[in-house]
């Protein structure tokens, strides 16, 4: 048996959306729903009777609000719940990146990995807020000083377009910015989305602006873009009388919440963040300016017909949607049915209007609602491979007396389960028990956006109606045929895998497709520090039972790997085995490659099973309690990484941070590594600190996350006094995170200056410095190869006791030397870093170990 995972919170029903076209425009050709608001991979709750009163309301209501930013966590959670739930618009947010060049509070997750998590949290807040989610393919590389940057990396057309698609199938009455297009720089990401937003209004509604949009969606421009200024951002006195005003703090008596305690329970789900937010109850005013179409006097919604009027015949859907509200009683729900089907009648019978799909697939899932009726898919396992057969059971129980009866379910391929008749309502669930037919065709359960390697700026995906989406669909879902009265129609579910955790309860994830063997390395990345050989661990993993075959990995001409195959054999599905490999580096060091993008040194794992093709796929899977378990299946390859680095200090206590990696890394090059904490660090005596570790290192943003660290200071200079050396890594400073006032020996105040181009040439002040020559001796190809960032958080002012022997600038701006202080103290030595060596050493960059060994070994001369 597969073991059990961790378990994860669940969320809120995902509306079935469907794109619609404006009602003064050509109807749309058909195109598919990319916006959810909750992910795909849990079952719908069932609403609860404010939530089922305040669906029926939104029938009423054909309005639509795009609001546009650059990450997860930029945008208005107060303003998004506000739009869902008073005005009863559909609301989403268009995340430009998906996060993945951030940084990590609850794991050690980066880049692509981190994007996963992030994008799963975005669909957690919209589940709070009612808002839906949309993404482009632009990648997130981290801080960027100034749009221009960005919009080259990203590629300026290419990231447009997928704004433009955004707007075409959404087809927004009105956009909303976070940001302005100039006046208040911030983040080059931020200004970027804006000015986006701003052209994409003026190239959306051109047929011939990427004419294969307009096939599949249609043109369509929105009526204005309007900037929503952030409150974050108002200065003290400040004149906001060219702005617009809405008060978006009222409290909803329906839902027994206000829109300012909605918005704090959604901006919490940013977790990776630290994002957590203390509800606000009360006025909350909100800033609107218009950047670009129609101007407004006061309202960003002004001269829009949020009602059926706007649709030719509708304005005889309007008492229908009245008589359904009139009709419901939140403990018979069940009896508005019949006035819900009347009104799915009269909207069916309207001509070509942009709301008509979008509108009978709510009323079909409020049907299902108000009827209470319980309809599940699941499987005894999470995953399946290719090829495979997998069980599934059909779950249908009515529990009202609502006249609503399952006809049929139809498994994926097409095969139907008819339903001869429905159980008495509360009684036992009728189970319809087959098995689907899994095609060999059928693709893993990768994220799309993640099945190929990207390039600079976007993620690459050749199928244009994934683009925008926040996740992959369902890999299987069973599509269920209902009947009311003389209606038919259908809604569909995903096949669910079902656990119980003994401590959070019933849990659920979405089935798998994976691979039929999965090879996993104990490392992704291989870093040798001399000519030595290092194993290599693999752990194989089965997909199915009675697995056989060879794992041949696959390594460059000048590196050698013994043996060069090994056979397996795992009889259970599930099982695992793991094999071994020594892998011997070449003994020369080659030139660091100057190109950040080139290919990297690698072993690629191929397993061969059974005569069939070669599968070279890794398992990665991330496992949070507040977001669905999310698996991907990577190329199956390990960095190997050849470099020269000599250590002084070898035996290191470190001081976790936050997502961070460093340790492993540091074992790879031949450090000793004690992990340690405030606590720990507490409860030992300087002398016991001075005996076991000859240097002390603490990890990013640990002043940060760690309460116990600045009660410390005078038990850790005397460490270094004594001798020890002290590596501090960055914290931040800013209005949300603070730093204790003495961290090294004498006085430096930390600042937001940071050095974004990866390429910046770093200049050597202190020629023959201990920390650029001892024991390795740094030059310029030691900054080849870094990723995203010199580094961030460096210090701005410092005592003169300290010598800083580096300075970096990005273009146009003055030398930065903060990114790395150092100073001798009584027999040791402290330093303080902000180059981020937080992503250079887990990635594996030769030069970024042998200056951080010299950190390390600073002092021990002395």
């Amino acid at each position: 048996m597969m073991s059990q995972p961790r378990p994860r919170a669940s969320h809120s029903i995902a509306l079935v959306l469907a794109m619609m076209t404006p009602a003064t425009a050509q109807p749309a050709p058909p195109a598919p729903s990319l916006s959810a608001s909750a992910s795909a991979a849990v079952p719908p709750r069932q609403p609860d009777g404010a939530e089922l009163l305040r669906a029926i309301e939104r029938l009423g209501v054909v309005g639509r609000v795009l609001y546009v930013a650059a990450h997860p966590d930029d945008e208005n959670t107060r303003f998004l719940a506000w739009l869902a739930n008073d005005r009863l618009v559909r609301a989403a947010y268009l995340s430009v990146t998906r996060g993945d060049g951030g940084q990590n509070l609850i794991g050690a997750e980066q880049g692509p990995l981190l994007g996963l998590i992030r994008t799963q949290e975005l669909l957690g807040a919209r589940s709070v807020d009612g808002a839906e989610q949309l993404f482009t393919r632009a990648r997130d590389f981290g801080y960027s000083k100034n749009p221009q940057e960005t919009l080259a990396i990203w590629g300026r057309d290419a990231v447009l377009a997928d704004v433009v698609w955004a707007i075409r199938t959404f087809r927004p009455d009105v956009v909303i910015t976070r940001f302005p297009i100039k006046g208040m720089e911030t983040h080059g990401h931020h200004t970027a989305s804006a000015m986006l937003a701003v052209e994409a209004l003026a190239v959306a509604g051109d047929p011939g602006y990427h004419p294969e949009q307009v096939k599949l969606a249609g043109a369509f421009a929105p009526r204005r873009v309007v900037w929503n200024k952030s409150a974050f951002f108002v200065q003290p006195g400040e004149d906001l009388s060219a702005f617009a005003k809405l008060d978006t703090g009222a409290y909803n008596a329906a839902l027994g919440t206000s829109y300012g305690e909605l918005a704090a329970r959604s901006r919490s789900m940013h977790k990776s963040q630290g994002f957590g937010a203390a509800a606000a109850r009360g006025s909350s005013l909100e800033y609107f300016q218009l950047l670009g179409g129609e101007p407004f006097a006061a309202d960003p919604l002004e001269g829009v017909d949020l009602t059926w009027r706007r649709v030719p015949g509708g304005e005889a859907i309007i008492p229908l949607v009245e008589r359904a509200r009139a009709a419901f009683r939140a403990d018979r729900p069940w009896e508005v049915v019949p006035s819900l089907l009347e009104l799915r009648a009269a909207i069916a019978g309207l001509a070509d209007n942009p709301f008509g799909s979008e509108k009978l697939a709510a009323i079909d899932q409020l049907v299902v609602d108000c009827s209470g009726l319980f309809l599940e898919a699941t499987a005894p396992e999470f995953a399946v491979t290719p090829g495979a057969s997998l069980p599934v059971t059909v779950s249908i129980l009515p529990r009202t007396p609502a006249a609503v009866a399952v006809v049929e379910a139809r498994l994926p391929g097409g095969k139907a389960l008819p339903v001869a008749a429905m159980p008495a309502p509360n009684s036992q669930p009728l189970e319809l028990k087959d098995a689907i037919a899994v095609p060999a065709t059928t693709p893993l359960s990768n994220p799309y956006w993640l099945a190929q390697p990207p390039e600079r700026g976007m993620y690459r995906v050749d199928d244009p109606l994934l683009i925008g989406r926040p996740e992959s669909p369902p890999a299987l879902a069973v599509e269920l045929v209902l009947r009311a009265g003389a209606t038919t129609f259908s809604v569909r579910r995903p096949v669910l895998y079902k656990w119980v955790d003994p401590v959070a309860g019933e849990r659920t994830r979405a089935v798998e497709i994976a691979p039929v063997v999965t090879a996993a390395a104990d490392a992704s990345v291989l870093v040798f520090p001399d000519g030595k050989p290092r194993p290599l661990r693999v752990t194989l993993k089965a997909g199915r039972a009675g697995l056989a075959g060879a794992l041949r990995p696959a390594v460059p001409p000048d590196w050698r790997v013994e043996p060069a195959v090994q056979r397996f054999a795992i009889d259970d599905k599930g099982g695992e085995q793991e094999v071994r490999f020594t892998i011997t580096p070449p003994a020369a060091v080659p030139a660091p490659s100057r190109d950040p993008f080139a290919a990297p040194v690698q072993v690629t794992l191929s397993a061969e099973v059974g005569g069939g093709p070669a599968v070279a796929r890794g398992l990665t899977r991330i496992e949070y309690p507040h977001i669905p378990i999310q698996t991907l299946f990577p190329e199956a390859t390990v960095k190997l990484v050849r470099l020269d680095c000599k250590r002084g200090r070898t035996r290191l206590g470190y001081v976790a941070g936050a997502g961070d990696d460093v340790p492993q890394a540091l074992r790879q090059v031949g450090y000793e590594v004690t992990m340690l904490t405030g606590e720990a660090l507490s409860d030992l005596s300087v002398e016991q600190l001075d005996a076991r570790f000859e240097a002390l290192v603490v990890g990013v943003r640990a002043y940060n996350t760690d309460a116990r660290l600045p009660y410390l200071h005078d038990k850790l200079m005397e460490y270094v006094k004594r001798g020890g050396t002290m590596v501090v890594q960055y914290s931040t400073a800013n209005r949300m995170s603070k730093v204790p006032p003495a961290i090294g020996p004498y006085p430096f105040a930390i600042s937001q200056e940071r050095v974004t181009d990866e390429e910046a040439k770093v200049n050597v002040e202190l020629p023959g410095h201990a920390l650029v020559s001892k024991p390795n001796a740094i030059g310029p190809a030691d900054f080849a190869g870094w990723v995203q960032e010199r580094g961030l958080y460096f210090a701005g002012k410092w005592d003169d006791h300290y010598d800083a022997p580096l300075s970096m600038h990005d273009p146009f701006e003055p030398a930065r030397r903060g990114g790395l202080l150092a100073v001798r103290h009584g027999k040791g030595a402290f330093v303080y870093t902000g180059l981020s060596f937080f992503r250079q050493l887990p990635a594996g960059v030769p030069g970024a170990f042998r200056l951080f060994a010299n950190l390390i070994a600073y002092g021990a001369d002395s």
